[in-house]
């Protein structure tokens, strides 16, 4: 089964507004980068590229630099074509957008090749002991911690039971725990905001709010070893791992006991073959994996299977945020903090050809 086209469509579909949103979301959006592998069987494979603030250079290098290399290939040849792609673009860098673009390759070849075995994603990945995937709700950030209790108080009413925050300061987690009470997970999400010492000193100012992770507290996100020494010095498990791309980057993290929770997102690592291949990692480790996904394309649905199939990975993420139209035809809602794990082939849902054309950009 040959590839005959590979494509990158860079859709900008508009987030619905939010008034207590900080500017960096509300009233706009945030590109989408599907890539569609098709073949001479007629069958179409669709995955997603991670390109939030570098959307035309990701698509870019899929259209340009990876398109020759794999049309005249034989889609069912997975490993073989990561191998392929890893190689031959080495050169202009092992991570980043090169590594992203390679990841919405590595998707859509595995929808391609559940379609081919006429079965769900998860079934061709071993199989799933659920079809409920249970999430949390990743809020964005707040730009007054009143805010925060707001939409806490929103995801409540929504059944969510786990909230991450985006914030970096103390008052807004001591809202949202007081709304929350204490049987909600709450996480904190600070991008890498922080050095060392100050992560140690807000760390410690979070212990009274019992946070179930913190998440990316320093700046670089590779120093590994600051990672390790702000967990056992403050107690508090640490989560990491959505800038990591490829196993080899994991394998660093964990020998040096970073990481509570390892956060791969399939977008950026390389694919559900990269994510595989860490998951086994984390295993052989005994860590849990809680992967980055704050996407609403082939990168979250990928996700949701892979949670499904893989019994160290705990939830699904889900963006609390909601665009104006879905890549996919009836794409299910979350309910009570579940997502149902659709069960068509491959991916499970149908592209709405009407939306990706509606909102292309140029790439």
């Amino acid at each position: 089964m040959q590839i005959t086209d590979v494509q990158a469509h860079l859709l900008a579909i508009p987030q619905q507004q939010d008034d207590l949103a900080s500017p960096w979301i509300s009233g706009g959006f945030r590109h989408q980068i599907l890539v569609a592998v098709e073949t001479d069987a007629g069958i179409t494979g669709y995955g997603e590229a991670f390109g939030y603030g570098v959307p035309h250079a990701t698509a870019a290098v899929v259209n340009q630099t990876l398109k020759p290399m794999l049309v005249g290939q034989d889609a069912t040849q997975i490993t073989a074509l990561q191998e392929l792609l890893y190689r031959q673009t080495h050169l202009f860098g092992r991570y980043g957008i090169t590594t992203f673009a390679i990841s919405g390759v590595d998707i859509a070849l595995w929808d391609i090749a559940a379609k081919c075995a006429g079965m769900p994603l998860y079934q061709l990945l071993g199989g799933a002991s659920t079809s409920e995937i249970p999430t949390y709700a990743s809020l964005v950030r707040y730009s007054e911690p009143a805010h925060v209790r707001t939409v806490t108080e929103r995801a409540l009413s929504e059944g969510y039971t786990a909230i991450k925050l985006h914030q970096i300061d103390v008052e807004s987690l001591r809202l949202a725990r007081d709304v929350a009470g204490e049987d909600v997970l709450l996480m904190m999400d600070i991008n890498c905001a922080w050095m060392p010492e100050e992560a140690l000193e807000m760390a410690q100012q979070f212990i009274p709010e019992e946070l179930y992770w913190l998440e990316e507290p320093i700046w670089p996100p590779e120093d590994f070893d600051s990672l390790a020494t702000l967990g056992s010095l403050s107690g508090t498990p640490i989560a990491t791992g959505e800038n990591a791309c490829t196993v080899f980057q994991f394998r660093q993290m964990l020998e040096a006991g970073a990481a509570t929770f390892i956060q791969p997102s399939v977008t950026k690592v390389g694919g559900i073959s990269e994510w595989r291949k860490i998951a086994a990692l984390a295993e052989s480790y005994n860590v849990s994996l809680a992967p980055h996904s704050p996407y609403f394309g082939p990168g979250l649905l990928a996700t949701a299977h892979l949670v499904a199939a893989t019994p160290r990975a705990l939830w699904l993420e889900y963006f609390y945020t909601r665009p104006e139209a879905s890549v996919f035809k009836d794409f299910p809602e979350v309910s009570n903090g579940i997502f149902p794990l659709p069960d068509g082939p491959g991916l499970g849902l149908e592209i709405d050809a009407e939306v990706v054309a509606r909102y292309r950009e140029a790439g």
